[in-house]
């Protein structure tokens, strides 16, 4: 048996490396991979060589530590089944579906303590957007949305859809999504999100309440697009004392932003999001591994596996990231179908 791991060999190319198949220590398991998901955001940044000098692929997932530098593997949305366990490895284990923050590769051995089991009443396909709903999740905990505020989400990638998903789950005032696709504002209408405006639409920014120089009507507005010319459009939607989430990561991308007009006597506030640690005020009641507890309760609600809108083999790989890339308005999730071309 062979091991077949996708690496990016540089910016804009993929390969995939074949090597035998890895063997579980005492304290692993081995795990076959029936699916991973491409995260069109933080994996599209190592793609197009967008990645920041100096920091490192990932500070929490032990797969991915280390610094920077091509060629490496990177990914960590990854669903299989335990089919090997070392010998201090409880046997139970054998046959568990489970999810791993892990990179895409059809074989792969882990610590058994780092691998979610996947709940019995949810599909591999579901389980694959754990780490979009969990982040999904953190960002509705950093924004504190209130009954009756006006929200906004700019940018409806998968991450955005997800969380309105969840804010259409509060009672808000009125919650609007902005994004230049129209599969994805078609996407966002079924999750429920009932106003979603056009973000090539000159008329949107006055549709959504945004006065030039004066701000808008918005008290939440959350920044999602990864695209750096999202944070100004959410500022300038804000009322005075709004507050802005950005859970956008430009990666070397620069943001040009007016703070001279709206933002500094509008008292405008903004807030860093990001999945790899909590807001410091939550942590005496909340922690982690509650954020996944609840993130597993969000998938059970959601049900997030139609916006898959892709599947490829890992071999078609280039092909994959090229789609995202060059037709970014045609995808939602992309994802591999690792088993074999037969048993599909």
């Amino acid at each position: 048996m062979k091991s077949h791991c996708l690496e990016f060999s540089e910016p804009g190319k993929v390969v995939i490396r074949v090597g035998p198949a890895p063997q579980p220590a005492a304290d692993q398991v081995l795990v076959q991979t029936v699916y991973s998901a491409i995260s069109p955001g933080t994996e599209m940044l190592v793609y197009r060589g967008q990645w920041p000098a100096n920091v490192s692929t990932d500070s929490v997932i032990d797969a991915l530590s280390g610094s920077f530098n091509y060629p490496l593997s990177y990914g960590y949305c990854t669903v299989g089944q335990v089919i090997a366990a070392g010998a201090a490895v409880s046997g139970d284990w054998l046959g568990r579906r489970v999810f791993a923050f892990h990179p895409h590769q059809d074989l792969f051995c882990s610590n058994p303590a780092i691998l979610q089991v996947i709940p019995d009443d949810l599909d591999d396909e579901t389980a694959l957007f754990l780490p979009s709903m969990e982040t999904a999740v953190n960002l509705v905990l950093d924004g504190s949305p209130l009954i009756g505020e006006k929200v906004i989400v700019v940018g409806q990638g998968i991450i955005g859809l997800l969380t309105a998903a969840l804010l259409c789950r509060f009672p808000l005032a009125v919650l609007s999504t902005l994004d230049a696709h129209p599969l994805r504002r078609e996407a966002s209408r079924d999750l429920g999100a009932l106003k979603c405006f056009d973000a090539n639409d000159p008329e949107f920014f006055t549709a959504l309440g945004g006065v030039p120089g004066q701000g808008g009507e918005a008290d939440l507005v959350y920044e999602l697009s990864g695209n750096p010319k999202g944070l100004s459009t959410a500022i300038s939607l804000t009322r005075y004392s709004g507050r802005v989430v950005i859970g956008s990561w430009y990666g070397v991308k620069k943001v040009d932003l007016d703070l001279g007009s709206f933002f500094h006597r509008g008292r405008v506030s903004l807030v860093s999001s990001q999945v790899s640690s909590l807001a410091p005020e939550l942590t005496g009641r909340w922690q982690k591994s509650r954020r996944l507890h609840l993130a597993w309760e969000m998938l059970r609600q959601v049900r997030p596996s139609g916006l898959i809108t892709h599947r490829f083999s890992l071999a078609d790989a280039p092909l994959a990231y090229a789609l995202i890339d060059r037709s970014p308005g045609e995808t939602i999730q992309v994802i591999f179908d690792h088993q074999p071309a037969d048993s599909r």
